[in-house]
């Protein structure tokens, strides 16, 4: 995962239902709204689909099933020995293949000039931090890279960040960090394969509010990344014990994982290459079985395979924000990068009991304003208002994607 921006796009009329809610793009994970003991009211209404779903076997038409290859309980991460943070000598640009696309750049209607002369600029609104505190210090655990892949995410007492190939674990109110900063590897001590022994970063951490959980995640293989490893607290506690994952995805090479939280799954999207990183294949969606995983039993995923080809723009699958529940049954969203001129909207809809009624299909299309692509040939192209810093100019960013996430909120069903 690469470095999180805000590139905001109003998607109110590409969701599930009639009365659909509004998704949107790259907004950063906030605090749960609404109270924990909302959470708790709703969770006989998620019995259903927090119940172990019965054993797949085989595939289905159109639809892949696979497993994981290995899953098991850890100690609590408190009690582990943890790879400590070890510096080492900067590192050039992560492998991250380019993306292959077509796009004319175009005036963005609506952006907002450097004086009042163009557009308007508005004033300031947005209140102070309540709380500000470091994160993990540069040069980062275990890996010196660039970008630094930085990615956090908040529950209802503690902040988990990660970057690069290491996490680290704060208090929320106060800052102060009660675990780390350690290698995300350290996570499958004692696991064995390549989630222990080959873990390659682009890290993902998601708290799954409606269960309480965080999930914690980075791709791993032997050459390329092939893997992708998942882990599953058993409690609201991210210090404590996780149930560990790992799940062949296949032979390619298979980059930029970002995933979701959905009620009947934990959905995910990736950027396919082959082997050798020099050619791209297209995007793929998955679905990791959350029912399974929330129990620690061993789990199944389902993916339609690669969509579109190498002409295809990559996506983003929707994650659910507050405790309000999507309609009944709403599939999940994945949203495209509107190279092509729009937001091709694609909805993932699953049955783990019967994986031939899965389904991925594209349900709209909704126009996209015009824009301009940033930083089409390098990544450091963001202007930093300090200048140069650590003997970079500007600040990364990947414009031929969006960035990570794509938001959903059920606001009163619209």
């Amino acid at each position: 995962m690469k470095i999180q921006t805000a590139l905001l796009v109003v998607l109110a009329a590409a969701l599930a239902a009639p009365s659909s809610p509004r998704v949107s793009a790259g907004a950063g994970q906030d605090d749960p709204l609404d109270s924990p003991a909302k959470a708790s009211s709703i969770s006989s209404a998620l019995s259903a689909v927090l119940a172990p779903a019965p054993s797949i076997r085989g595939g289905a038409p159109g639809m892949i099933v696979g497993r994981s290859v290995a899953n098991d309980t850890s100690p609590a991460l408190r009690d582990m020995d943890m790879e400590a943070a070890t510096p080492k000598v900067r590192g050039g640009v992560s492998k991250n293949p380019k993306l292959p696309h077509a796009h004319v750049d175009m005036p963005d209607p609506v952006i907002q000039g450097p004086t009042p002369t163009r557009l308007g600029v508005p004033t300031p609104s947005m209140p102070n931090p309540i709380l500000n505190f470091d994160g993990i210090v540069f040069p980062g655990v275990s890996c010196n890279c660039a970008p630094p892949d930085t990615v956090g995410e908040v529950g209802l007492t503690q902040y988990v960040q990660m970057v690069n190939n290491g996490f680290q674990i704060f208090n929320k109110a106060t800052g102060a960090s009660v675990l780390g900063p350690f290698s995300i590897s350290s996570i499958w001590a004692g696991f064995g394969g390549v989630c222990e022994s080959n873990g390659r970063g682009d890290p993902v951490v998601m708290y799954d509010q409606l269960a309480d959980r965080w999930i914690l995640t980075q791709f791993a293989g032997t050459v390329v990344p092939t893997d992708q490893c998942i882990a599953v607290s058993l409690t609201g506690d991210a210090t404590g014990a996780y149930y560990r994952y790992d799940f062949n995805l296949g032979s390619n090479f298979f980059d930029y994982p970002h995933l979701g939280v959905w009620p009947d799954g934990y959905y995910m999207a990736m950027n396919v290459f082959n082997t050798a990183g020099t050619a791209f294949l297209g995007p793929q969606a998955f679905v990791f079985d959350r029912a399974k995983m929330l129990a620690g039993m061993p789990a199944t995923f389902q993916t339609p395979g690669i969509t579109g080809g190498p002409g295809e723009d990559t996506f983003l699958p929707a994650d659910l924000d507050g405790y309000s529940l999507p309609p009944a049954g709403a599939p999940n969203s994945f949203v495209a990068t509107p190279f092509s001129g729009a937001y091709k909207t694609r909805h993932f809809t699953v049955d783990w009991v019967t994986p031939a009624n899965s389904s991925f299909t594209l349900f709209a299309s909704p126009a996209a304003a015009g824009f301009t692509e940033v930083c089409p040939f390098t990544r450091n192209c963001i202007p930093q208002l300090a200048g140069t810093i650590a003997g970079n100019s500007g600040l990364d960013a990947i414009g031929d994607r969006l960035m990570y996430r794509l938001a959903y909120r059920n606001i009163g069903g619209v």
